[in-house]
């Protein structure tokens, strides 16, 4: 998700608003020449306005549609699903800048979140928020602790079509966080993190998750820990062996959220394939 569609739709909006508000006080051509006579632009203007004003207010304030173009959240979404997020459960914010001028509420443990990226804002990162701010965070042989407290995970038997010839094998299991049920995706054996360690050439090029972490370095990767500090946000992907996340490039700055992802309303493969809606339903 790499291109914010309110880059054109705010300044479509205010153009046409303008050459609207122009014409009723200072040009007058719809009240002398009579709608249809007036120059096209500013028949446009009137046509066009109003129902982009309706569109960014929609999709600012209220609800915006994503396409998720990676694996890193199967089997929560799929590449190629079409999302609905909820724009002001975070609080409501200015497009475009994304400055909060109204304070509603913060993610919960467990919500899958949508987010401008740290290292490049001007794409968005969808993931599962992970650690809230002051979470002391564990990850000890596959376990999640936050807080002292073992996450809840259970072995799961799950079908996915795609799995059936990979190597590694996928493994599932669901995942209790907050008031959120989900599974979430391991490969058999393998460890990301790990090969970024070994195959990083200086310090910044390591997983964040392997900076300073002693822990990190004596369990050769197995265990981790992190203390998600204050106005940020520690976030994963569900596919846990294939998500570039907060384990790799660190923590989600609050200034950066955009919404809660609540819905998925439709699914379209790639190529000349038509959609399908057998996936629509919400978003745990």
């Amino acid at each position: 998700m790499d291109f914010d569609f309110n880059l054109i739709l705010v300044p479509a909006t205010l153009v046409f608003f303008v050459l609207w508000l122009l014409d009723k006080f200072v040009f007058k051509q719809r009240e002398t020449k009579g709608k249809g006579n007036e120059h096209f632009i500013i028949s446009w203007a009137y046509d066009f306005w109003p129902v982009l004003a309706v569109v960014l207010v929609l999709r600012s304030f209220l609800f915006e549609p994503f396409n998720i173009p990676s694996d890193s959240m199967v089997p929560t979404l799929e590449t190629g699903d079409y999302i609905l997020v909820n724009k002001y459960q975070y609080g409501v914010r200015l497009p475009i800048t994304n400055t909060k001028i109204i304070d509603i509420g913060e993610p919960q443990r467990g919500d899958v979140a949508v987010f401008r990226y740290p290292e490049n804002p001007k794409i968005s990162y969808i993931k599962r928020i992970i650690g809230l701010p002051g979470d002391h965070i564990v990850y000890e042989q596959g376990q999640l602790i936050i807080n002292g407290k073992k996450v809840e995970q259970k072995t799961t038997e799950f079908s996915r079509e795609k799995d059936v010839l990979d190597t590694p094998k996928s493994l599932y299991y669901t995942e209790t966080m907050g008031e959120h049920k989900h599974l979430v995706r391991i490969l058999e054996g393998q460890n990301t993190l790990v090969g970024a360690f070994q195959y990083a050439q200086k310090k910044e090029d390591l997983p964040f998750v392997a900076r300073d972490n002693d822990r990190f370095v004596k369990s050769n990767g197995q265990s981790w820990e992190v203390t998600v500090p204050k106005g940020h946000y520690f976030a994963m992907g569900d596919n846990r062996d294939q998500s570039a996340d907060s384990r790799f490039w660190g923590f989600v700055p609050e200034e950066n959220l955009t919404g809660h992802a609540i819905y998925v309303w439709m699914h379209k493969e790639p190529g000349f394939k038509l959609p399908s809606f057998s996936r629509n339903g919400a978003i745990d």
